[in-house]
């Protein structure tokens, strides 16, 4: 089966084609390089650069291959970033959808499986379910949710089957430690504080310690990047067997909060990890847990690697063999 992976050269694509090339799928990447990594991508994979709003290069290259399905991981996903220049995240999550909605429909290609993210719910109950309020309060989520009812009504119209995962936080590397996460300016919180072990910070910031929570840092729901790419594997198998358009949460349930992460990496690290108290970054809600039954329910996805010690002890192992990326 060939299968195009867009974005397919960042942290969450480059994991999807190695885990498609080692079940013998094959693997055909589009990225604009511009957080992505080529070394990331093994050999086995076809590589172009270039980006997916060209929609002649996104033509040339699917009329190379017999695409049979797509996963699109091409989307800006900075929250902080999204406020401050809320125009690129229309113009590169909403018009980049539109234009591979318009490829697929010219070149008959009818399923895809995308990425969505918990920021759509804004600030919800919890637990999150997928039919909790949608109200995002910044421009990325509300970039997510425009993405997912551009492909709602694209499907209406011209057939095109898909499943969306809303993300909670990804987190980890693979477990053999060929590929991880590695951002040219870092903003997720388990790279940031393993920054401190690895010398390259004196302290982490603990941004925010007036949340209505427990300890009074945000509580995040942390899924392991193994477990997040397979729900992508079980999607693609769910269209390819006539399963219906849906959309699902992807998370381990379980939450933790930011002084709880650190105090995790001190164990995995063995670092004392040092940390500051700095204020709010814009735009984060208190909590974000999922509940992902349904997508257990529907794909019989369950994370294999939940563990919040395994995750970091994943991303240490990574961060200590490539202290500067690839």
């Amino acid at each position: 089966m060939a299968i195009l992976i867009l974005g397919g050269a960042g942290y969450i694509g480059s994991h999807m084609a190695k885990m498609l090339v080692e079940k013998g799928e094959e693997v055909i990447v589009i990225d604009n390089l511009i957080t992505g990594h080529r070394e990331s991508l093994s050999d086995e994979v076809h590589f172009f650069e270039g980006d997916i709003r060209d929609k002649e290069f996104l033509r040339e290259v699917i009329r190379k291959y017999k695409i049979e399905s797509i996963v699109h991981f091409a989307a800006s996903l900075l929250v902080p970033e999204s406020i401050k220049d809320p125009l690129k995240y229309f113009d590169n999550n909403v018009y980049g959808m539109i234009s591979v909605l318009e490829v697929m429909k010219e070149e008959k290609i009818d399923k895809i499986i995308f990425s969505s993210s918990a920021a759509v719910y804004g600030i919800p109950e919890i637990p999150i379910k997928e039919d909790s309020p949608l109200k995002p309060i910044n421009p990325y989520g509300l970039s997510k949710l425009m993405m997912e009812q551009t492909i709602k009504w694209a499907s209406e119209a011209y057939g095109i089957h898909y499943v969306a995962f809303r993300y909670f936080n990804v987190a980890g590397a693979d477990h053999q430690g060929d590929i991880g996460e590695a951002h040219k300016v870092e903003t997720h919180l388990i790279p940031l504080i393993l920054e401190v072990p690895l010398g390259k910070r004196q302290f982490i910031d603990v941004t925010g310690t007036d949340y209505n929570t427990p300890d009074g840092t945000n509580i995040r729901d942390y899924v392991h990047i193994n477990d997040l790419v397979e729900a992508h594997y079980l999607a693609i198998e769910y269209l390819m067997n006539g399963g219906s358009n849906e959309i699902f949460n992807l998370g381990s349930s379980k939450g933790f909060s930011v002084l709880e992460i650190i105090e995790a990496a001190r164990r995995v690290t063995g670092h004392p990890i040092p940390s500051e108290k700095a204020p709010r970054r814009g735009g984060d809600p208190d909590i974000l847990v999922a509940d992902s039954t349904k997508a257990y329910n529907i794909l019989k996805w369950q994370p294999k690697h939940d563990n919040i010690d395994e995750i970091i002890s994943t991303a240490w192992q990574w961060h200590k063999k490539h202290k500067e990326g690839y």
